[in-house]
């Protein structure tokens, strides 16, 4: 198995195709490859391949992230969009050692959110839980600032201050998801 990353715009056709077929999303279905980068632009993808080269797993890595928190504007890399070919084989487990890897090496501020059922996968794969704080992160919605759909915070790498800032949100202090107008 090999390990690789992508920008978006180095993306095959074919990887683009792959990928929009893992995740499934019945709105991005027949999104083309031009639009699809453009829509990813702020993207990286991380791929475990086999000795084809075949897509295993994939994640993407969005860097168009910012939460303000407490009048304070903080930029991440939210992992977003993991998903593997084959589910329990490993896979999905084994890319994301790799990125927390990856990420570290990097010294990338990077997290990511999951509902509270996928907690036992990150729990092997050894990546901290902030438990119940994604619901504090609001995002505008129209007009509306909405709770998040999300149940967790996920800690990939990230400053021990970040991670306290993130492990302090309340519903009396929340996170707001700033958007590039």
């Amino acid at each position: 198995m090999k390990y690789q990353i992508k920008e978006t715009q180095d993306l095959k056709e074919k990887e683009i195709e792959h990928i929009l077929q893992l995740w499934d999303i019945s709105a991005w279905n027949a999104m083309k490859s031009a639009y699809f980068i453009t829509f990813f632009k702020y993207s990286e993808f991380h791929f475990l391949l086999d000795a084809d080269e075949n897509i295993l797993a994939v994640l993407r890595v969005n860097f168009d992230f910012t939460l303000k928190i407490a009048d304070n504007e903080y930029s991440f890399a939210e992992v977003v969009g993991l998903v593997s070919a084959h589910k329990k084989k490993g896979y999905g487990a084994a890319l994301v050692r790799h990125f927390k890897e990856n990420a570290t090496q990097r010294n990338l501020e990077a997290i990511g959110f999951c509902h509270s059922d996928l907690r036992p996968f990150y729990e092997k794969c050894d990546i901290e839980i902030l438990h119940d704080k994604a619901k504090m992160i609001k995002e505008s919605i129209g007009s509306e600032w909405v709770n998040s759909e999300d149940d967790d915070i996920l800690i990939f790498h990230t400053t021990q201050e970040r991670k306290e800032l993130l492990n302090q949100l309340s519903p009396q202090n929340n996170a707001y998801l700033m958007t590039k107008e």
